[in-house]
């Protein structure tokens, strides 16, 4: 039987593979995965919906989407600030990703920590919180004022998982930032703000022990297998230690819009791989 993926979600703080139709398969660290790609890749659409025209997209592409789903996806996102009316309550945080990996971002309230377990922040604090604009306002305030960026690379993330400082180190990280954010001054005007309190996600990752990463998934190909036991999982990406012994990442996102089928058992990897000097092969 084929499905198509949605990728990975986080619910309740477990991982699992989210199917179009809205099924959700749970990730259990420890078990086996296996699976290949069938036929062409086509865009998930946007907002719910199917794409109009069924249109293909590239095997590299992280989004999914074509140019005009991709679009209309975008332009009712909270990015792009055109939800001003929106009357719900918003968060400000921190996430660090690793050393010298900092960003501050804002997610609904009611969403708890989940968009930052979907970004793969190994830990973060909330700033403060109150309407969109107004969190929208601080994020850009402290954005500049902190120097982080507004994005960090999944490359970049994947690289330092398997070597992170101790988690108290990583402790005085976010709060030696949140102090600095605090100290930037004027956005508790329209915010309320928060005490710095930092949550830490490398146990729900499972990144304790993780061995060196020794390649990633380039692309899927038809017929192309992909398979593993999962140590780890962190936002989009799956860990995975395939049958030659080697540390694997998948970016999940990969598998948008892509069919799927059961792999059959002892099933080896058999996709275009880069390596961490950039080299690729296929196996």
């Amino acid at each position: 039987m084929v499905w198509r993926s949605a990728g990975v979600t986080w619910r309740g703080g477990v991982p699992g593979l989210r199917w179009d139709g809205g099924r959700v398969s749970a990730l259990g660290y420890g078990r086996a995965i296996g699976f290949r790609a069938v036929g062409e890749r086509r865009c998930s659409g946007a907002r719910g919906n199917a794409c109009p025209v069924g249109a293909p997209v590239g095997g590299r592409s992280t989004g999914g989407r074509c140019a005009e789903c991709a679009r209309l996806d975008r332009a009712h996102s909270v990015a792009a600030d055109t939800l001003l009316d929106d009357p719900r309550t918003y968060r400000v945080y921190l996430a660090w990703f690793g050393p010298g990996m900092v960003k501050v971002g804002i997610t609904r309230e009611e969403r708890g920590d989940a968009r930052l377990l979907e970004q793969g922040a190994v830990a973060f604090s909330w700033l403060g919180r109150g309407p969109l604009m107004a969190a929208r306002r601080t994020e850009e305030v402290l954005r500049h004022a902190l120097a982080v960026p507004d994005r960090i690379p999944y490359a970049r993330k994947r690289a330092v998982r398997t070597a992170l400082p101790p988690a108290p180190e990583r402790a005085r990280a976010v709060e030696e930032l949140h102090g600095r954010a605090v100290g930037v001054g004027a956005w508790a005007d329209t915010l309320e703000p928060l005490a710095p309190e930092v949550h830490d996600h490398a146990d729900v990752f499972r990144l304790d022990g993780l061995p060196p990463l020794d390649a990633g998934v380039a692309e899927l190909v038809p017929g192309g297998v992909v398979a593993g036991r999962l140590l780890a999982a962190a936002g989009p990406d799956l860990h995975l230690l395939d049958a030659d012994g080697r540390h694997l990442a998948l970016d999940t996102r990969l598998l948008t819009g892509r069919g799927i089928e059961s792999a059959p058992a002892g099933a080896r990897v058999s996709v275009p791989l880069v390596f961490g000097d950039g080299q690729e092969q296929l196996f």
